[in-house]
């Protein structure tokens, strides 16, 4: 039996930070870093969206979406101040870090927090269609479904996959239209081989705030996934260090 990642909870000190997921996966991306962050005496919540992480990719699309996603969001701050705390910072990897800025940029009580390989300056290539219609096949082929239930249910999947990532960006869009609500210092974390998004937007995030506000970082040589990939140790260091100025 494959076990299915859980929220992540780790209590510490005062300071909260929140992990917000990528598209398609789950708080196990967040949790080299949570237990970075954890081992330095911050308290850590890594939430997982609404229909992910449930065994069935399908479930991405039939229960969640980016309305779902920002509650999700508001409910994982609501869930740390009614706990006591004060003092909370939000990060998001890819997917994550569109609900990271939304929330910065509606919630000015936070601290601080930013984006990890973040699509929020949307230009370029994105890889996410095809890469979301192979984990899928893949997460199926794991179940040992048969083929005709294989290719039932991924014709399902390329039907509504497109009206979902539509959604998305429109929600990029609106969000990358209110920059100057964020009033926070922002973190930027962006690898330079990123297979799954354009490489430069992190650069164009960054050129989109005034440059005292922002602490930007590219991993040279990294592909998407910064969490867990070769710049995970580099990017644990850099987001620790941005966390020493906020709080």
């Amino acid at each position: 039996m494959i076990r299915k990642p859980t929220p992540l909870f780790f209590e510490q000190g005062p300071h909260a930070v929140i992990l917000l997921h990528a598209y398609s996966g789950s708080s196990n991306d967040m949790r080299l870093l949570a237990r970075r962050l954890e081992s330095e005496n911050y308290t850590v919540l890594a939430p997982i969206f609404t229909g992910h992480a449930t065994g069935d990719p399908a479930d991405i699309l039939r229960e969640g979406s980016p309305q779902k996603w920002w509650q999700d969001t508001r409910d994982a701050i609501a869930s740390l101040r009614r706990r006591g705390y004060q003092q909370i910072a939000i990060f998001g990897l890819s997917l994550g870090g569109l609900f990271a800025t939304r929330a910065l940029q509606a919630d000015p009580q936070l601290v601080g927090g930013g984006t990890i390989a973040s699509p929020v300056v949307f230009r370029g290539q994105t890889h996410v269609p095809e890469a979301f219609i192979q984990m899928a096949r893949a997460t199926y082929q794991q179940q040992h479904l048969d083929a005709p239930e294989i290719a039932n249910r991924m014709a399902w999947i390329q039907e509504h996959l497109p009206a979902q990532l539509t959604a998305i960006q429109a929600f990029t869009d609106t969000t990358a239209t209110h920059l100057d609500q964020v009033k926070q210092p922002v973190f930027i974390a962006q690898g330079t081989a990123d297979q799954m998004i354009d490489p430069r937007s992190g650069q164009w995030l960054a050129e989109a705030y005034p440059s005292k506000q922002i602490d930007f970082h590219e991993y040279a040589g990294a592909d998407h996934v910064l969490t867990v990939n070769t710049a995970h140790h580099a990017l644990e260091a850099d987001i620790l260090t941005y966390l020493h100025t906020i709080f």
